[in-house]
C-alpha cells in the first residue's frame, strides 16, 4: 500500500522559514520513477501546483509566487521530499499537499496534507 506522510507543517510570522517533508513509502525502487510535486489550497482557493521536480531529472518548477523563496528537493535513498519554504509571507497560508506522479502509466498519490499558517 502506498503512503504519503507529510510533516513539518506549523505556525509562522511573516519572513520565516519552515521545511516540509513527504515520506514515501509502498513502492520502493520505482520512486524515482516518479514526478514528485507540492500543492497547497488557501482559504476558500482551489488546489494549486507550488513546485515540481521531474523524473526525468530536469529543472525544477515553480509557481511565480514562490519563485526565489521555495525550493524542491528529494531524497532518492529515503524515499523523501522536501519544500524549503523561506521568507513566508500571509498569502502562503495554506494546506500543503505531496503528490507524486507516474505519467506513463496514469498512476498519481497524494498525501493527506500539512497546515502552513504565516500570521503576526
Amino acid at each position: 500500500q502506498v503512503q504519503l506522510v507529510e510533516s513539518g507543517g506549523a505556525s509562522v510570522r511573516p519572513g520565516g522559514t519552515l521545511r516540509l517533508s513527504c515520506a514515501v513509502s509502498g513502492i520502493g525502487f520505482t520512486f524515482r520513477l516518479y514526478d514528485m510535486s507540492w500543492y497547497r489550497q488557501g482559504p476558500g482557493k482551489e488546489r494549486e501546483l507550488v513546485a515540481l521536480i521531474s523524473s526525468d531529472g530536469g529543472s525544477p518548477e515553480y509557481a511565480d509566487s514562490v519563485k526565489d523563496r521555495f525550493s524542491i528537493s528529494n531524497d532518492l535513498v529515503h524515499f523523501t521530499v522536501y519544500l524549503q519554504m523561506n521568507n513566508l509571507k500571509p498569502e502562503d497560508t495554506a494546506v500543503y499537499f505531496c503528490r507524486i506522479e507516474r505519467r506513463d502509466i496514469s498512476l498519481g498519490y497524494w498525501g493527506q496534507g500539512t497546515q502552513v499558517t504565516v500570521s503576526s
